[in-house]
């Protein structure tokens, strides 16, 4: 998640609805019966919230399952936004039921289930000091006796910060940044001095290139194929880390992702144009990272972005919330066993309310599992997701590019949304929530699919 707080992550309708606000059919065979009365008022008060003026929405893709099956999966906005910055002159092109989203941190989640299958093939133990994957020593300078696991890789907990960054060019090995005294180690501002691995929670993206890089190191494997192979492929997913390796189809259905605001600045204004932020492919395809014929397998895996580059869709997260839902099966095949499905989101770190054992970032984050955050529906530490509660959840938020993204999950329960926005208009840190720390929009979104798809009350 792109935070710092991001520098690190209107109901009523509003008239006449472009047609480019319409919501595509509902999806497939598997999907939970829904009125249609009940599914027509869903889709104008989702597109009510995406035609806001207070904070419109480029772009969005909503799916909700209850009881493990498709209860509503609706797109609104436009993929590629024609006639502004970046567009050269092309046309509105809408989101549909497959277009694909940088999900930016969701993408660790993501990442994780990877990691996490091969901890059941026993290439990795969570506990164990990752230098002995890595091949060199992976140590705080402040801290030098005490070991460094993916445990606290996953938790936020490693004492790694990304004040230093966390992405590097293929010809940059991560050992010339983490290790003191290395080429580019600098002042250590990747290293916190204030509380040793385990100690504290600091939300870190450079966890996950080290992550990645030893996935790429235990398996001899590139970290973008080495994904295809654990999760896209057994999935049956239309994703990946690397678009350009994906299939034209998919590349030209990849969405756009826009701010509205001043040119080549951080400052949003809602009556500028769409400028777009990333992945505009709208005159070419992507290309692969600068310089790959020189990669070198488990030295950085940065390049392909474990932290925040997957790109797919709504619906195909659909597919990912139902395996877990299905305790790691789908489609009769065993992904992931329920045996470590109860590991990866049990709870690993929960915030003390004062700071002394992490940082919230203003009560963004509460609860930590492995590799997921975690929504206990409790209004004091603002971890309700839905209005009137009634939903505890657990998955990850990404925010990165004008991108706001949702996967909650109660899987005890089997119901679960998914919410992919494609770019804002305002500030979303201007447009906070009432009752949470996410944007007001969120709330609002999260809030009527609760209501309509999975209490299906009118």
């Amino acid at each position: 998640m792109n935070h710092g707080r991001r520098n690190m992550l209107g109901m009523a309708l509003l008239g006449m609805i472009d047609p480019l606000l319409a919501a595509a059919p509902a999806s497939s065979a598997s999907a939970a019966a829904m009125p249609a009365a009940l599914k027509a008022r869903l889709d104008r008060e989702l597109a009510a919230i995406v035609a806001n003026p207070a904070c419109e929405l480029a772009s969005l893709s909503v799916l909700a399952i209850r009881d493990g099956r498709i209860a509503y999966e609706a797109q609104f906005g436009r993929r590629l936004i024609g006639n502004v910055s970046g567009s050269n002159g092309q046309s509105d092109k809408p989101v549909d039921a497959r277009t694909l989203f940088r999900i930016a941190s969701i993408s660790k989640m993501m990442t994780t289930l990877g990691l996490m299958r091969l901890v059941e093939d026993g290439k990795l133990d969570l506990d164990a000091d990752v230098s002995g994957y890595l091949g060199f020593s992976l140590r705080n300078p402040h801290f030098p006796d005490q070991a460094i696991a993916l445990r606290h890789l996953l938790t936020h907990t490693s004492s790694l910060r990304d004040e230093a960054g966390y992405s590097w060019g293929v010809d940059t090995a991560l050992k010339d940044v983490l290790v003191p005294g290395s080429r580019l180690h600098g002042e250590g501002k990747m290293w916190a001095s204030n509380a040793g691995p385990g100690a504290y929670f600091t939300y870190c993206n450079l966890g996950w290139g080290v992550i990645g890089t030893i996935m790429e190191r235990v398996t001899g494997e590139r970290f973008d194929r080495l994904m295809r192979r654990l999760l896209v492929e057994p999935l049956g997913l239309h994703a990946g880390y690397n678009p350009s390796e994906l299939p034209p189809e998919d590349v030209a259905n990849i969405a756009t992702l826009y701010r509205k605001r001043t040119v080549d600045t951080e400052v949003w204004d809602a009556n500028g144009p769409w400028i777009a932020q990333a992945d505009d492919y709208g005159q070419a395809p992507p290309s692969p990272p600068a310089g790959i014929e020189r990669y070198v397998i488990g030295a950085n895996a940065t390049p392909f972005s474990p932290t925040g580059g997957m790109r797919i869709s709504a619906h195909d997260m659909g597919v990912v919330m139902r395996m877990l839902m299905n305790g790691g099966v789908h489609d009769g095949r065993r992904i992931l066993r329920q045996a470590t499905l109860d590991r990866m989101f049990s709870r690993q770190w929960t915030y003390d309310g004062k700071g002394g054992n992490g940082d919230s970032l203003d009560g963004l984050f509460n609860c930590w599992g492995l590799g997921n955050e975690q929504f206990p529906d409790d209004p004091v530490t603002h971890t309700r997701l839905v209005e009137g509660g009634g939903f505890a959840a657990a998955g990850h938020l990404g925010d990165a590019y004008g991108l706001m993204s949702v996967f909650a999950a109660d899987l005890k329960n089997r119901n679960g949304m998914v919410a992919l926005v494609g770019g804002t208009s305002t500030d979303p840190l201007a447009y906070k929530g009432r009752y949470s720390s996410l944007a007001r929009f969120q709330e609002q979104i999260l809030t009527t699919m609760h209501r309509r798809a999975i209490l299906v009350r009118a």
